[in-house]
């Protein structure tokens, strides 16, 4: 039998929970601890056995622990300047082989992606396909967020493209906008990985000597990197996934990692690309920290010249 001091106990509990804020009731997801895979710069193409090597990089990474994947860009090789029918080929073998990875992807588009919009391709303006559409027509949107175990993505579009047919690595006015908005709807404290194919912070200038002639375009890094870097001051960022430049690299800047994974393609199918080797990243996330390590796969290129 309950007694009265029971009951009443009992009654002053109830009144204690029905009187807790919301923002108690709505408890923020659990930050779980889980891993990921960064497969970026597979630049498939039936030529120099890059199909095989894709097929092998997916089966290996299949074979891992990992919840998804994301892409890291540049899944072709290439669009920018072939006729239609070719990047529209491409994008078909892509898809055929992404099947023996086995896992969700999620896609970033890279520059390779943006069909016909050297002048050479023969590509209209005016073609329903031109530019970032087909890679919109088949994966999705360009820049884009989703959530996994109480950690929040940001997927983002560094292809600028130019008014003379050609790109930069920009995240143009609108996007910064959708970015300084989607951030600032977070609650605080909240977990943040960012994945984009155009490095905002690399150190590769500082691999390769001085160009004797300057780059007509911004093509190595973010132009206006200083901008989006900006807006992740005061949040919880874990860490930047980078593609692009085919080298495996992390720089530290104010307190975030910015780390370039290495390309599943390596040197475009022609060996190792200034010591990193054919390969795709692993992802672990746990305790608020995010760890990387680089896997090969063991593709061997056919390329004559690489001998």
């Amino acid at each position: 039998m309950t007694t009265r001091r029971e009951f009443l106990n009992l009654l002053s509990a109830v009144g204690a929970v029905a009187a807790m804020p919301s923002s108690f009731a709505a408890a923020a997801p659990a930050h779980e601890s889980f891993s990921f895979l960064f497969l970026t710069d597979t630049h498939i193409q039936p030529e120099l056995d890059a199909a095989k090597g894709t097929d092998m990089a997916f089966k290996k990474a299949r074979s891992l622990k990992a919840d998804f994947a994301i892409q890291g860009g540049d899944h072709v090789f290439d669009s920018l300047a072939v006729p239609k029918e070719r990047a529209l080929s491409l994008f078909d073998l892509y898809e055929k082989t992404e099947q023996d990875l086995g896992m969700k992807v999620h896609h970033t588009i890279g520059n390779h992606d943006v069909v016909g919009i050297f002048p050479q391709s023969g590509v209209a303006p005016t073609d329903p396909l031109y530019g970032k559409k087909l890679f919109e027509e088949r994966f999705g949107k360009r820049y884009y967020t989703f959530d996994h175990k109480g950690h929040h993505f940001i997927v983002l579009d560094s292809i600028g493209l130019t008014s003379d047919r050609a790109y930069e690595g920009r995240i143009d006015d609108e996007q910064k906008q959708w970015l300084a908005n989607d951030l600032s709807s977070l609650p605080k404290g909240t977990p943040v990985i960012v994945s984009v194919h155009i490095p905002l912070v690399t150190a590769f200038s500082s691999y390769v000597p001085v160009p004797v002639k300057p780059e007509e375009h911004h093509g190595m890094s973010v132009a206006n990197a200083d901008e989006v870097i900006k807006l992740f001051e005061g949040h919880n960022v874990l860490g930047v996934l980078q593609g692009h430049t085919h080298i495996n690299e992390r720089v530290d800047w104010h307190g975030v990692p910015y780390i370039t994974s290495g390309a599943v393609s390596g040197n475009w199918w022609r060996g190792i690309r200034m010591g990193t080797p054919e390969g795709f990243t692993v992802v672990n996330v746990a305790n608020g920290k995010l760890t990387t390590r680089y896997e090969t796969y063991g593709f061997k290129s056919v390329d004559p010249h690489n001998t």
